[in-house]
């Protein structure tokens, strides 16, 4: 959308999700999604189209990922997908990926793995669960693992 939030809502929207980051940070999970909620709510229609609406919907889908409810987290990332910014940003396919392998959708996972390797190369998987790269290893040929491996005389390490 070419048109800007006017500067009162942009900041207030500003201020909740930075309340729902400081719930999150905390593992107050329910809390975080409220405060992205009362965020979201003050978007105007058509919500998809402004940018505030991806990273809003990204903030939500990240914290049902990490509180471990992966079916809101798939369903939330993939509303991000239709808001501006979101196709082709690696930490949107990240999670989208992580949330469709803990449902079980392996074809769906592996395509937004991939797309997230393909955007941000190995580093993006670096602080997660290595099973991500390791499932994204099985599905395609010259997948780099991130994590650096101990060589056998290495043992401090």
């Amino acid at each position: 959308m070419d048109a800007h939030l006017d500067d009162a809502t942009h900041a207030e929207i500003k201020r909740l999700c930075a309340l729902g980051d400081e719930h999150g940070q905390r593992s107050e999970y329910d809390k975080a999604l409220g405060q992205y909620w009362k965020a979201w709510d003050l978007l105007p229609e058509p919500k998809a189209e402004w940018e505030a609406a991806t990273w809003i919907l990204a903030a939500i889908g990240d914290t049902n990922f990490v509180s471990g409810n992966y079916e809101a987290g798939r369903d939330n990332l993939s509303n991000a997908m239709h808001c501006p910014g979101a196709i082709g940003n690696p930490f949107l396919h990240l999670r989208l990926g992580q949330c469709q392998l803990e449902l079980g959708n392996q074809d769906r996972a592996a395509d937004e793995l991939m797309r997230a390797y393909m955007g941000a190369g190995p580093d993006i998987f670096k602080d997660q669960d290595p099973k991500y790269i390791a499932f994204l290893k099985t599905r395609a040929d010259d997948i780099n693992d991130p994590t650096p491996k101990k060589k056998p005389w290495q043992f401090w390490k």
